[in-house]
């Protein structure tokens, strides 16, 4: 299902710029990264990871700023680039698989995913469910028993909304466990690392996240129940299980990467995939992904452009499914 873009390789992509001889643009001043979000959590990594890598690549003259623009799981900033910022050349926004749930579900108001410019992915993230260390779920088995018995005996936190991808994957969990997921008991948070706090403070039971961000709460008594891949990860999350393990054929694939505004020049857009181009070719940058949990994966270009689409009619597909639109 939604893993099916995994399998997708682009060479051409990372070729194709390196070889064009077509004019670039100079560095934009002052480059920023906003993470939509409050400060933790996946768009504060994905920021940070284009932040640290450019640094240490040497591929920006001025340091990338890291801002924050929290509100409605990406609403706000995607509606601040769409109608406001159209043109700021030296502005990135992070996005994920949850922003593009979100546009497919018709969260960011008047602009779709065709209203703004996709600039490129630098890896993969994937879905997790974890609970407290003295939490009575030891697995996936426990968490749908308790389920099937009373869908409200689960209190499940998570970022965004009923109907957003912090909701959907305890939802796709209690539709393989023949449980009505509008029966579940979910507290929505806005993003960042809110969800973890409310876990850690038994206020809820669950929570809902990703692989990266288990790095992040290696500090706090946690215990992740399993991981939303097709495989096992590597490093410190190889042994957590994957639900397909535990008899649940549950995939949550989260890419990350960035937008820009639908104004900015062509130049200033070729600017930017040269320097993720050379990024991407970086072994050093590779390893800098891996020891955080994120998959390396890049695409640009039309590539990118019907990567998005596909996701979000697939999106919008699995919308309907749960009664999320019509």
């Amino acid at each position: 299902m939604i893993t099916c873009f995994l399998r997708r390789i682009l060479p051409l992509s990372l070729a194709v710029l390196l070889a064009s001889g077509s004019v670039l643009a100079g560095e934009p001043s002052r480059p920023e990264c906003i993470a939509p979000s409050k400060p933790g959590g996946g768009f504060d990594l994905t920021c940070k990871l284009a932040q640290a890598g450019f640094k240490d690549e040497g591929l920006l003259k001025s340091p990338m700023r890291v801002t924050y623009m929290p509100g409605g799981i990406g609403a706000v900033a995607y509606n601040s680039i769409a109608a406001n910022r159209r043109a700021e050349p030296g502005t990135l926004v992070a996005f994920s698989g949850a922003s593009l749930l979100n546009l497919a579900l018709g969260k960011y108001g008047r602009f779709d995913e065709t209203a703004v410019k996709w600039l490129a992915t630098v890896g993969n993230d994937y879905g997790t469910l974890a609970v407290r260390d003295d939490s009575p779920y030891k697995n996936l088995d426990d968490v749908v028993q308790a389920l099937k018995k009373d869908p409200k005996s689960i209190v499940v936190g998570g970022g965004g909304s009923v109907g957003g991808q912090g909701w959907v994957k305890i939802a796709l969990l209690a539709r393989a466990a023949g449980v009505d997921p509008r029966e579940l008991r979910y507290a929505a948070f806005e993003g960042g690392a809110e969800h973890y706090m409310a876990l850690m403070g038994g206020h809820v039971d669950l929570v809902t996240g990703s692989a990266s961000e288990i790095r992040a709460q290696q500090g706090n008594k946690i215990r992740t129940l399993a991981i939303f891949s097709e495989e096992r990860l590597g490093g410190d999350l190889a042994s957590i299980p994957t639900a397909r393990e535990q008899g649940y054929e549950i995939q949550w694939p989260l890419i990350r990467g960035y937008f820009l505004g639908p104004d900015v020049k062509e130049e200033d857009v070729a600017w930017w995939q040269e320097r993720f181009a050379k990024l991407a070719a970086s072994s050093d940058f590779q390893t800098y992904l891996a020891d955080r949990d994120v998959l390396p994966y890049y695409v640009t270009g039309p590539e990118l452009d019907a990567l998005v689409k596909s996701q979000v009619a697939e999106y919008r597909k699995l919308g309907r499914e749960f009664g999320l639109v019509e």
